[in-house]
């Protein structure tokens, strides 16, 4: 909301008008959220790609309690419907999480689905101690959805017990200032790169609103726009042209631009290096940058597929991972007190066959020579 108090006084002096304004930052519904963000803001977009994308690309495996490999639940996880493989997959719900703070996956009984977020809502018991069911809405359609055959993903949410909060939300309000900047950028160079102003008129009591009107009008059609940027302004008699706005460079925009960019990904986890905002870029910051990501961002987001099932990542496949891997690999097989199936446990594998492991274990081979 904008105020303006005009006064004219009897020393034919100017008009003075004064603005003030609250800040109008975006609601807090999901479509307004995803239309400032996602689909707008290019660091809000690329920090959801980047850990959503990262994480589709890790080859993984469904793993029973023992280590081995789930084969039917694991190739589910490879097609998990006809639609999308599963990057994509992967990709949506990670995506879903990051924007809503939750993330449902339907199981039709054969096939796996990511639902949109903002489309499912939850069922409460008469004592909403606990979730009965799920509704899923489509235009205006509402289909009953049982409890089994979700799978409600959410990240921690101090305020609600139901539903999860997401990082998309706590990095709102750096995203509205940043898109703020945006715009006042925009706006600048649409009106010939100057700072606003305003016309003092000497004899102003004297001119009629008619009058007024028409002389915002010329100036708006003649000095206006980026076409006519440079152009110079001619005022006749009786006419002063008085700043009053800072440029960009006033506002230092570059340094605030990126120090609100840095907010924005840091809310997601995401290094600021990594999204390309300016700083120290040099190898051995950019690997170590890497390297968090993924191991403080990336990797914590892995659930469990049911109780006795696990989703395994193959770290071995992640290059930004591969030095603190080659050390782990090192540490353990070096360690002489392990036997061979304590090491394969640690390094994510299942235990030897029974005769196997007699034969290779260093332990058994050391009591038969004594």
């Amino acid at each position: 909301m904008f105020n303006f108090f005009n006064k004219t006084t009897k020393r034919k002096e100017t008009l003075v008008a004064l603005r003030g304004s609250n800040p109008e930052w975006t609601p807090n519904n999901y479509n307004s959220m995803v239309s400032e963000s996602f689909q707008k803001n290019v660091f809000a977009f690329r920090s959801i790609n980047l850990i959503a994308s990262g994480i589709a690309s890790i080859p993984m495996y469904v793993k029973n309690e023992d280590l081995t490999i789930n084969r039917n639940l694991t190739e589910l996880m490879t097609h998990p419907n006809k639609e999308q493989g599963r990057s994509s997959f992967i990709t949506s719900v990670v995506s879903y999480l990051l924007l809503s703070g939750n993330a449902f996956v339907y199981s039709d009984g054969d096939q796996l689905y990511s639902l949109r977020s903002d489309r499912v809502k939850l069922v409460y018991d008469s004592t909403k101690t606990s979730v009965k069911s799920y509704i899923y809405e489509v235009d205006g359609v509402r289909i009953p959805v049982d409890l089994e055959d979700i799978l409600h993903i959410k990240s921690f949410n101090p305020t609600n017990d139901w539903y999860g909060f997401a990082p998309l939300r706590a990095a709102m309000y750096a995203i509205d200032q940043y898109n703020e900047m945006a715009k006042h950028n925009l706006s600048i160079l649409q009106n010939g790169g100057r700072p606003s102003g305003c016309l003092v008129l000497k004899d102003f009591q004297n001119l009629d609103e008619e009058t007024r009107d028409a002389i915002r009008n010329r100036l708006s059609e003649i000095y206006s726009g980026a076409k006519n940027a440079g152009r110079i302004m001619l005022l006749e008699g009786g006419y002063e042209w008085q700043e009053m706005g800072l440029t960009p460079r006033d506002l230092d925009f570059a340094e605030a631009q990126n120090t609100i960019a840095r907010e924005i990904v840091q809310a997601f986890g995401v290094p600021p290096i990594l999204v390309g905002i300016r700083g120290d870029s040099s190898f051995n910051n950019y690997r170590e940058a890497r390297a968090h990501f993924w191991e403080d961002t990336v990797l914590p987001l892995r659930k469990k597929y049911q109780e006795n099932c696990e989703i395994y990542f193959d770290l071995d496949s992640i290059p930004a991972l591969i030095g603190k891997r080659e050390i782990l690999w090192e540490k353990v097989s070096n360690a002489d007190f392990l036997s061979i199936d304590e090491k394969r446990e640690i390094l994510g594998f299942p235990k030897m066959k029974h005769e196997e492991s007699k034969e290779t274990d260093p332990k058994t081979t050391e009591k038969k020579d004594n």
